[in-house]
C-alpha cells in the first residue's frame, strides 16, 4: 500500500509539473506615427509548457476561433456578425514560439492571404541592473536591452520560475512583468496567471510560409504599397466567400460589382496600414 502512494504521489507531482502556465499581459499600444493620441489596449496571453511557450492575442485567438467553427459549419456563403467580428479585432495579429530545446524563436504573421513564419536571427544582449522596486506582489529588477529600432526596459522577478517574457523578449534570469520602450509607445504589463490544460492551438488557415526574417520585411513593405496583390493570390488563404454581416445593405449584397468591391477593398486595407504605421519593430 505504501508503495502504490508513492506511485501515486509521483504521478500527481508529473501531472501538476507537466501543466501549461497562462500569464495574462496587458499591452499598450500607439500604432499610428500620426496619431500618437490614439492608444489601443488589449490583453495578450503568454502560455508557457515544459517544452516551449507562445505568445498571442486573445481577441485573435477569438476571432480565429468563430471563424474556424464557420468554416467548418458548412459549405457556400458563410454569415458572420459584424459587430461580433469588430468586437474582436486585434493590434497584435501576430504569434511568437520560443522553442527551449533548441533556444529558437519563430515569429508568424499573416500578410493578405497568406502566414508567414520566420525564426529570429537577432539574438537580445540584456544589461542588468542591480535596481529592484516592487510592482504588484512580485519583487522585481531592471534590465535594458536594444532591439528592432526601440530602446527597452524590462522588469523581472525571480520569484517565477521562467526566463521568459512578452513578445520575443526572454532570457533573463526571471519572468518578465512589465517591458516598455523609451519612447512609452509599446508596453506589456503581467495582469495575472493561472494553469491550463496545454497550450491552445493556433488556426492558421493554411500551412504557414517559412521565410527569411529579411524576407518578410520586404513581404511587409510591398504589402503597404500594393495590398491587392496579396488579396488576390496566394496558398494559403480561405477560399471559401465571406460574408460578414448580412441583409442587403452596403457590404451585405453578394450581387455587388466586383470592381467595386475591389476598389473598397484596396481601400480599407490601405486605410489599416496607415492605423498601423507605427510598429514596434521600427529595424
Amino acid at each position: 500500500m505504501k508503495r502504490i502512494g508513492i506511485i501515486a504521489l509521483a504521478l500527481f507531482i508529473q501531472q501538476v509539473s507537466a501543466q501549461t502556465n497562462r500569464f495574462v499581459y496587458q499591452v499598450t499600444m500607439k500604432p499610428d506615427a500620426e496619431n500618437k493620441a490614439d492608444i489601443k489596449t488589449e490583453n495578450a496571453y503568454l502560455d508557457i509548457s515544459q517544452e516551449k511557450s507562445v505568445f498571442y492575442s486573445e481577441n485573435k485567438m477569438k476571432r480565429d476561433s468563430v471563424l474556424q467553427k464557420a468554416f467548418q459549419g458548412g459549405a457556400g456563403r458563410v454569415n458572420i456578425s459584424r459587430d461580433l467580428m469588430e468586437g474582436l479585432r486585434s493590434n497584435i495579429n501576430y504569434s511568437v514560439e520560443k522553442d527551449k530545446a533548441n533556444q529558437k524563436t519563430t515569429f508568424k504573421e499573416r500578410i493578405g492571404r497568406d502566414v508567414y513564419s520566420y525564426e529570429e536571427d537577432r539574438p537580445i544582449a540584456w544589461k542588468i541592473s542591480s535596481e529592484t522596486q516592487k510592482i504588484g506582489e512580485y519583487k522585481v529588477q531592471k534590465a535594458e536591452t536594444d532591439f528592432a529600432g526601440r530602446k527597452w526596459t524590462a522588469w523581472f522577478t525571480t520569484d517565477l520560475p521562467y526566463q521568459d517574457g512578452p513578445y520575443k523578449f526572454g532570457g533573463l534570469p526571471g519572468l518578465i512583468v512589465k517591458i516598455e520602450d523609451d519612447k512609452g509607445e509599446y508596453s506589456f504589463d503581467l495582469m495575472k496567471n493561472y494553469k491550463i490544460a496545454e497550450i491552445s492551438s493556433m488556426n492558421q488557415f493554411g500551412k504557414p510560409l517559412k521565410v527569411k526574417r529579411t524576407d518578410f520585411v520586404k513581404q511587409q513593405k510591398k504589402f503597404q504599397t500594393d495590398p491587392m496583390s496579396f488579396m488576390t493570390q496566394g496558398s494559403g488563404g480561405i477560399s471559401a466567400p465571406m460574408r460578414i454581416g448580412g441583409g442587403r445593405g452596403p457590404g451585405g449584397d453578394g450581387n455587388q460589382n466586383p470592381a467595386d468591391m475591389r476598389k473598397r477593398m484596396e481601400e480599407r486595407v490601405k486605410e489599416e496600414a496607415k492605423k498601423n504605421s507605427n510598429p514596434i519593430e521600427l529595424q
